[in-house]
């Protein structure tokens, strides 16, 4: 809408990304404070709580009756920041949306599954789940395959492009998606523990697709120019926002959980955001938190299947130190510190080619 203004109205301010990008930040952040008391209060009425997984540690049981769903405002208040904001004729604006709403309803379903009077902590199968996923994925890698997004493959420290994926690159592209969706759902598990590390991952990826998006950066930093990738930019902006605002009432103790509704589309996002400024594998060091959760989980069930022995306490990882006796907090805020230092470092490796 606000494009509009400056291509009907020659307001000139509105042309630039970066105007934007601020626009969309503020927008999303006011709508999300403003809907989450409203939507905590109708989850309470409605007694719209998650059940706590019987397995989990004793601290958690306390948690009991805390409002699920959250993600739903503010995935919604980012989906609504970014048709005010930016160019709904930018394909990739366009799948950005396309990915949060399809993964958003994945979660939606999964979490109603759980709130609803069954009272099943495990929500949709895994089987299930999984292949609402890669269905979902496969569409969005198919429509970037299609408009003709670059399928090279990138590594960090390196100018050129490793080689030419073709069409193979739906099938890694879709596992990327996936990968980084649950990859984030396995990390929410603790008061506001995926929030900021997905907040940090956002800023990252912006400022990437921005350099990708941008001909004089792009060239500067040796990486490859993607000319309209720039206004996903806004889109990132969004989300940030709309987390922080979120984060006011995620922070310990939690009045409100995100729920698979937030965190599977925050994740798809996160992989598609990484697609489109061609740092797939620049993703592990982005997303540390969330591949370090993801790892502790497989080494732990592989362990167990193979060996009968557990490598942790418990997992994912966070739980292991739970049970060692950190407190919540402390391992919430040393999270959010490997999260700032990983990226940190993803961000540095940008002039290191």
């Amino acid at each position: 809408m606000f494009y509009w203004f400056y291509r009907h109205l020659d307001i000139n301010i509105f042309q630039y990304i970066s105007v934007r990008a601020g626009m969309s930040f503020f927008i999303a952040f006011i709508l999300t404070m403003i809907l989450m008391p409203k939507f905590i209060r109708w989850a309470k009425a409605k007694k719209a709580s998650q059940p706590i997984y019987e397995y989990a540690p004793e601290s958690h049981q306390s948690k009991v009756g805390t409002p699920t769903m959250g993600g739903v405002v503010f995935i919604f208040a980012t989906i609504i920041a970014t048709v005010l904001t930016a160019k709904l004729n930018n394909f990739y604006v366009v799948g950005g949306l396309l990915t949060l709403g399809l993964f958003s309803l994945i979660g939606i379903q999964d979490d109603y599954s759980k709130i609803s009077k069954a009272k099943n902590s495990e929500g949709l199968s895994a089987r299930a789940k999984l292949l609402l996923q890669f269905v979902c994925a496969g569409v969005i890698a198919f429509i970037l395959y299609h408009f003709s997004h670059t399928t090279d493959l990138y590594t960090p420290f390196y100018k050129f492009p490793l080689f030419e994926m073709g069409i193979y690159s739906i099938v890694f592209w879709m596992l990327v998606i996936v990968a980084t969706s649950n990859a984030v759902n396995l990390t929410d598990g603790l008061d506001g523990l995926a929030t900021v590390p997905s907040v940090m991952a956002f800023f990252t990826l912006s400022l990437l697709v921005y350099v990708t998006g941008h001909s004089v950066f792009s060239s500067y930093l040796l990486l490859p120019n993607i000319q309209i990738a720039g206004e996903l930019v806004i889109m990132g902006a969004g989300i940030c926002g709309a987390l922080i605002a979120f984060l006011w009432f995620n922070s310990h103790p939690a009045e409100v959980f995100m729920g698979d509704s937030g965190s599977l589309p925050l994740g798809a996002f996160m992989g598609y955001m990484a697609i489109v400024a061609k740092s797939e594998l620049l993703l592990l060091a982005i997303g540390f938190i969330f591949v370090l959760e993801t790892v502790s989980v497989i080494l732990q069930v592989g362990s167990y299947k193979l060996r009968q022995k557990r490598v942790f306490l418990m997992a994912p990882i966070h739980h292991h130190f739970e049970q060692k006796g950190w407190k919540e907090n402390k391992i919430i805020v040393r999270f959010w510190i490997i999260a700032f230092m990983t990226n940190l470092f993803a961000l540095l490796s940008l002039k290191i080619r």
